[in-house]
């Protein structure tokens, strides 16, 4: 369920026509602050954590003056992987989105951004690149908490983050301002602060020079090594 909020932005020295309106519609439903830093927490072994979450902002133009929000979160349900279950609400949360709805929800372009406990699998990468090539009015980036199984060289899971990239997804490693943001929207915070565990940020800083070796290309990791060897 969520809930709707509009709210022109203030000031006094803007003309009124010139200002634009945001609407914002927000989940009821929020993270326990345990269970988000239990799933989100970026540890270097993360035995147990096998459900994978996703929080989602999706923004639309819906005309020249106004903008629309939308907040939510998933996790996977019966055994369907949570970043498929996102596809099945896209419907809803991207009203025009195949082509078809209202008049003028048709050709709408929209951002996604989601934030998710572990990086995609395989599978769902593959899926998600097929689905994004299709799909030229929706721009997809996704902040991980985690690297899903891409710890051997010639994983199926690295491949799948290049196809992502490839398509023109913009995949991230979660930092402190990412933790930070998700947790002012996301979590049932009671305005408690947020407060980076220990390794935090070392474990981001880790992850994110380990994305960027799997997405670069094969070239230049062969001139990288070239260089270790002096050669």
């Amino acid at each position: 369920m969520t809930g709707r909020a509009q709210t022109p932005v203030s000031g006094a020295s803007v003309p009124a026509r010139s200002r634009t309106i945001i609407v914002v519609r927000k989940q009821i439903v929020l993270l326990p602050q345990k269970k988000f830093i239990y799933h989100y927490k970026n540890l270097r072994w993360a035995k147990g954590r096998h459900e994978t979450y996703l929080c989602f902002v999706v923004k639309r133009r819906m005309g020249p003056d106004s903008l629309s929000f939308d907040f939510g979160h998933l996790r996977n349900r019966n055994g369907c992987h949570v970043e498929l279950l996102f596809l099945r609400y896209l419907g809803a949360l991207c009203p025009g989105v195949w082509g078809n709805g209202e008049p003028g929800s048709r050709g709408l372009s929209y951002s996604i951004t989601w934030f998710c406990s572990w990086s995609p699998c395989a599978n769902c990468s593959i899926t998600l690149s097929q689905f994004l090539s299709r799909m030229p009015n929706l721009r997809l980036r996704i902040f991980v908490a985690r690297l899903y199984f891409c710890d051997m060289e010639d994983s199926r899971e690295r491949e799948g983050l290049r196809l992502l990239e490839k398509a023109g997804v913009q995949v991230t490693v979660m930092s402190y301002k990412d933790y930070y943001y998700c947790w002012q929207t996301f979590v049932d915070r009671k305005k408690s602060q947020f407060k980076a565990w220990e390794g935090l940020q070392q474990n981001s800083v880790r992850l994110s020079r380990k994305l960027n070796r799997i997405l670069q290309p094969y070239e230049m990791d062969l001139r990288d090594a070239f260089k270790l060897l002096g050669l």
